[in-house]
């Protein structure tokens, strides 16, 4: 089963389902503060954090959907593990740290499982393509880390937003 991808079909569609529903929560919260976003890097780097991890579950889901030959998608679970972790290490890097703020916050951003989730994916492809190692079992971690990654994420942007 670990590298067979169309046993994995319900649950990419379970994960595309669930990752597509946060998408759209998402972006109602961020219209509903775009004005803070529009004035804060941080925050809007935040924001931008959150979609990357719940549109990485998304796009894994419709990998593991589409019928193609088993190199393609190790190699497609590499170059979507790669673009998120890119993306994932500078949105952290323009939202930065600040030492103030809520205990909890603090602690939640650090261990925040941001790059996680894409070293997850990565694994999940090269398992995959050596046909040892766990495979697609991979994906279940990584798919777990990138929604809680982001609900996290959400939860700590829309703690920091302002009160007009």
């Amino acid at each position: 089963m670990a590298y067979a991808p169309q046993a994995w079909r319900d649950f990419a569609v379970t994960t595309g389902g669930l990752a597509g529903a946060l998408t759209g929560l998402l972006f109602v919260a961020v219209s509903l503060h775009s004005g803070a976003l529009n004035r804060s890097r941080s925050l809007a780097s935040r924001a931008a954090q959150t979609l990357v991890l719940f549109v990485t579950p998304a796009i894994a889901a419709i990998l593991l959907t589409a019928p193609q030959p088993s190199a393609a998608l190790g190699a497609e679970l590499l170059a979507l593990a790669a673009v998120a972790g890119v993306t994932l290490f500078i949105l952290d890097r323009r939202a930065g740290h600040d030492g103030g703020g809520q205990v909890v916050v603090r602690y939640i951003e650090r261990a925040s499982p941001n790059l996680v989730t894409a070293v997850l994916v990565a694994v999940a492809g090269v398992s995959f393509l050596l046909k040892a190692g766990g495979g697609l079992y991979w994906m279940i971690p990584a798919v777990l880390a990138g929604l809680v990654g982001g609900v996290t994420n959400a939860w700590l942007f829309l703690l920091k937003i302002p009160d007009d």
